[in-house]
């Protein structure tokens, strides 16, 4: 018997002394915890690292449970209930339960020991129990570690909306994946080999299948994006990527990811769809620009039928443009045709081509939109039905939009557009249209007032310009006028020539600054008074005086004229000249160059100064021609080099010409305006003093 206990020491069988103090020695000094349980759980023999262990000293646990001996009640419950388990017949038991031990490291965590337990038999039974502590501290934090791990990846991927599968080394999945399950509402039967694939949308099925097969045959990464149902019926977008997973030259297996992007490609859609709008919207803005840029520019109706004309098929596409005007008298919508530019535009009964399209926009002051013939029977269910479906079956259209022209909020008249194909027309683009239908309006209430204040000071220049020249011997007159623009033909160049009571002949030639009613009326004002200052003061100086008073008295400080006034003597070819500001006269004769009256000039009228009187004589055969700035200025050339021009192309001059003033002119008319734009009024006065023959003895 043992001296320390009445607990007889455990028997070692086929040991002898030196053997059985060798083992002891061994479990004493072992790094592992060893004891020894007899049958009733208490302990016999423990070693001095299990003693370390439980923080005691060895002989203080001998003879005692572990109920006795340990701190912790969970300890010492896994610990009997081992006993309890190996006494009643297992071989070996490992409970599960980790033995913390030992001061905190500087993680704050204590050792951790695993424990098993063996029956010690003897020749029957088991004698007691034998317990091993084993450390795996360093496997325990090894565990945490990648447990915390797995958990950080698990809600990474969580966060993500990520779905990890594995398809082997042939593509084939075979490890089940509730998540994706889950979202497509598959079995693992139907998951399982190729059948993740019939959760993709039918029209993407295909692209996704052949994309893994190319895939998984060349062994690079796998990477699609494709529609996916789930459980609801409804798809969401997703994104799987694979990579091939290699062990030097033999793939393993493939591990990938299903991503749900529904989110961001829903983003992608809108962010494309709103710069596509944002373009659209540009690009229409362009458009309706150039629209009304060239819809300013259109002075005639006939000009604003053309030029919508080109805007209907540059800007909206449109196969036909028809433009329509509403008359008052007789409340009945006009066509306004361009007749090879015709100036006023044709008028023909609306509605032949297209029944009630215009007339409902006129009437109902909103668009008419007809995108397809079904559309076109729907709007017109009002008119006439027969008429509609007749139309409807004769012609090639297939869409139509009819918008009312309205001026303060009055129609007078309108447009429409008309194609051949169906067109689906958006609100953007009815905008646009609603816009464009607006500018054509001021265009055409534009084009007609200018149509009618050109009629009206057309006519009173007519009146002002004098019809004949006058008729005197000894000398020939001749006046040429045109227009600095295509349409507009009044301007406030003048001219005038008449005979004075003493026999002398006056001429004069003018230019107010402006175009349109106000130059005109201007003219007529200075061409009026200066008729009746010249029977009473025919001098020109005087006149010209007498024109200063008046222009102060009537014109505004904007009114710049200027004017040359000359009083001819038939029999002595003297002219008597004053010049208000204006361009020195141009002498041309038949045995020497051509040359310029260089006299300064007088400021224009209005401006106080004292008029200058110039005399000089005008030899048989010699002309005199009064012009404007016209002839001799424009964008492109100065008025100086214009009458340096001038001065050579009149010395060009073939002798039949400068004998004849009508030639002369027309001469000098072409010579100096060939290669140029005309951008102003030309005007021309000549009188020539012919060669008389000599009269017999």
């Amino acid at each position: 018997m043992s001296t320390e206990t009445s607990v007889p020491p455990p028997r070692m069988s086929e040991l002898g002394p030196v053997d059985s103090a060798l083992l002891d020695t061994l479990l004493r000094e072992a790094p592992i915890g060893f004891a020894f349980f007899d049958r009733a759980g208490r302990f016999q023999r423990m070693n001095r690292t299990l003693a370390a262990i439980y923080g005691l000293e060895e002989p203080a646990c001998r003879g005692r449970t572990p109920s006795d001996v340990l701190a912790s009640p969970d300890d010492a419950a896994a610990h009997e209930a081992a006993i309890a388990e190996v006494l009643a017949g297992a071989e070996a038991v490992d409970s599960g339960h980790r033995l913390a031990a030992g001061e905190p490291d500087e993680s704050g965590e204590r050792r951790q020991w695993s424990l098993s337990w063996f029956p010690a038999r003897g020749e029957g039974e088991a004698e007691g129990v034998a317990m091993i502590a084993v450390d795996l501290s360093d496997r325990y934090r090894a565990e945490v570690a990648l447990g915390r791990t797995e958990e950080r990846y698990r809600s990474l991927l969580t966060a993500t909306n990520q779905v990890v599968w594995t398809a082997d080394a042939g593509g084939e999945v075979r490890e089940d994946c509730p998540e994706w399950r889950t979202i497509t509402g598959q079995t693992a039967e139907q998951y399982l080999g190729r059948g993740w694939l019939d959760a993709a949308h039918p029209d993407d099925r295909d692209q996704v299948e052949r994309a893994w097969n190319d895939a998984v045959a060349d062994r690079a990464t796998f990477d699609e994006i494709f529609r996916v149902r789930t459980q609801s019926g409804d798809f969401r977008y997703y994104r799987s990527r694979a990579v091939p997973i290699m062990r030097g030259d033999s793939l393993m297996e493939w591990v990938g990811a299903h991503s749900d992007i529904t989110t961001q490609h829903e983003a992608d859609d809108m962010r494309q769809r709103l710069t596509q709008q944002l373009g659209e919207a540009a690009l229409r803005t362009v458009r309706l620009q150039k629209a009304t840029a060239d819809l300013a520019e259109a002075l005639t109706v006939g000009e604003v039928v053309q030029a919508m004309t080109e805007i209907g098929q540059s800007a909206v596409g449109a196969d036909s443009t028809a433009l329509g005007e509403l008359d008052r008298d007789d409340l009945r919508l006009h066509m306004l045709g361009d007749e090879h530019g015709a100036r006023s535009g044709a008028r023909t009964a609306a509605g032949a081509e297209c029944p009630a399209t215009m007339e409902f926009a006129v009437r109902e002051r909103r668009p008419f939109i007809a995108g397809n013939p079904a559309e076109m029977r729907a709007l017109l269910e009002d008119a006439d039905e027969a008429e509609a479906l007749e139309f409807l079956r004769a012609t090639d259209e297939r869409a139509w939009v009819a918008l009312p022209l309205l001026s303060a909020g009055q129609p007078i008249g309108a447009l429409r557009f008309t194609f051949a194909s169906a067109r689906d027309i958006s609100d953007e683009e009815k905008v646009f249209l609603e816009a464009l239908a607006g500018q054509c309006a001021l265009a055409l209430e534009r084009a007609k007032l200018f149509e009618r204040e050109h009629r009206t000071a057309e006519a009173l220049q007519a009146s002002l310009l004098p019809e004949d020249l006058p008729k005197v011997k000894g000398i020939r007159m001749q006046a040429f006028y045109r227009s600095g623009t295509q349409h507009v033909q009044v301007g406030g160049d003048w001219y005038d020539a008449f005979p004075l009571p003493d026999g002398r002949v006056a001429g004069v030639l003018g230019d107010v600054m402006g175009k349109g009613i106000k130059a005109a009326t201007g003219m007529s004002r200075v061409r009026n008074a200066l008729r009746a200052l010249a029977f009473s003061m025919p001098e020109p100086a005087d006149v010209l005086t007498g024109l200063d008073r008046m222009f102060d008295a009537t014109e505004g400080v904007d009114q710049v004229t200027t004017l040359v006034y000359f009083v001819l003597d038939p029999e002595t070819g003297q002219i008597d000249l004053s010049n208000a500001g204006h361009l020195p006269p141009l002498v041309v004769t038949e045995n020497a160059g051509p040359w310029l009256l260089e006299t300064a000039p007088d400021t224009p009228l209005g401006v106080s100064s004292e008029r200058g009187h110039h005399k000089f004589f005008v030899q048989p055969g010699n002309t005199v021609v009064l012009y404007s700035d016209g002839l001799v200025e424009n964008r492109k050339r100065a008025v100086a080099s214009g009458l340096d021009e001038l001065v050579t192309v009149a010395s060009q001059a073939r002798p039949e010409v400068v004998g004849d003033p009508q030639h002369m002119l027309q001469y000098l008319v072409e010579g100096m305006l060939a290669g140029y734009e005309q951008d102003d009024d030309v005007t021309l006065l000549a009188v020539h003093l012919p060669v008389m023959d000599s009269a017999p003895e």
